[in-house]
């Protein structure tokens, strides 16, 4: 949405009674990985589920709703986000590991899923390198090194816009590279998973090893939300996963723009599919110099990157 600010938004919002905390005109910035962003217009944080089911039953269908988790994959504009920003805390935390399976809150961060997992004895090592929480991977079939969300899901527990609360299998995500089809509007709460059982120590050094890699190849120390664009080619062959040449930070390499600038962003010298700030940036800097690398990639070779990254709430 860009258009205005929240300053200029005039809704009135009359929100509901609920057991959580609501915060005015709340400064995003605080949140995002990239320092960047306007204000929530409401900022709400559910005491548990069944306040956030009264919370939508109750609100206004004229109201805008959006969910943010980690704020891992976003830039908020600078405007902000109007209406009601919904984010989940420690009562979407929780993890339970029983037998084949293991359920896992929407709140809970990848990594931190990653390392207790390991101590069950449960291998989701993939997600110790992936920033974010659960609900968010599961949104975009998050993945890295061949493995995806799609490959352990089971089932999914999620509150719609209208507060009801619906159960969703493998079947009705239709997973596909970077995405999935969550009902519109619709808030994860709570998610069931496949429980790969390995040793401890062996899931450990897979996840240690993952780790160098990254801390070898990703500006990780950096001001960044990971890979900027979507891979041409993501799981749609044998072979399209490792094609090198399909490969986003490929062609963006291949178009003269490791280490472009705009204002305080910049595109990564060690890793050209990531987008940094460099300390001031504005999320118009970071935005504007992604639609800059789409031009100049498409003009190099004829193909169109896809943002991964969200850009959400008015522009300046």
């Amino acid at each position: 949405m860009k258009a205005n600010s929240i300053s200029e938004h005039k809704l009135e919002l009359a929100l509901p009674a609920c057991r959580g905390k609501t915060s005015q005109n709340f400064a995003l910035q605080r949140l995002s990985w990239l320092k960047v962003g306007g204000p929530a217009e409401v900022l709400f944080q559910p005491e548990d589920e069944e306040d956030l089911v009264i919370f939508m039953k109750n609100l206004s269908a004229e109201i805008p709703v959006f969910v943010i988790g980690a704020c891992s994959n976003l830039i908020i504009r600078d405007g902000g986000i109007p209406g009601v920003v919904v984010r989940l805390g420690g009562s979407f935390s929780k993890i339970n590991f029983t037998g084949e399976t293991v359920s896992i809150g929407a709140a809970c961060l990848d990594s931190q899923v990653a390392r207790i997992s390991a101590r069950n004895g449960t291998d989701l090592s993939f997600l110790r390198t992936i920033p974010g929480n659960i609900g968010g991977a599961i949104t975009m079939n998050a993945g890295c090194y061949g493995s995806y969300i799609s490959d352990y899901f089971l089932s999914l527990r999620a509150v719609l816009r209208d507060g009801e609360i619906v159960n969703l299998d493998y079947k009705d995500l239709n997973f596909h590279y970077r995405g999935s089809f969550i009902p519109e509007g619709a808030i994860i709460t709570q998610a069931t998973f496949k429980s790969v059982k390995d040793l401890p120590e062996e899931i450990e050094k897979k996840m240690n090893d993952a780790l160098r890699y990254r801390e070898l190849h990703q500006p990780v120390k950096e001001l960044s939300c990971g890979s900027t664009f979507r891979n041409p080619l993501g799981r749609s062959s044998a072979s399209g996963d490792s094609d090198h040449s399909l490969k986003a930070w490929k062609l963006i390499d291949d178009a003269g723009l490791r280490g472009m600038r705009l204002g305080g962003a910049k595109i990564s010298t060690k890793h050209p599919n990531f987008m940094i700030n460099t300390g001031n940036a504005t999320a118009k800097n970071l935005e504007d110099l992604g639609t800059l690398v789409i031009r100049r990639v498409k003009e190099k070779s004829g193909i169109e990157l896809v943002w991964e990254i969200k850009r959400v709430g008015f522009g300046d």
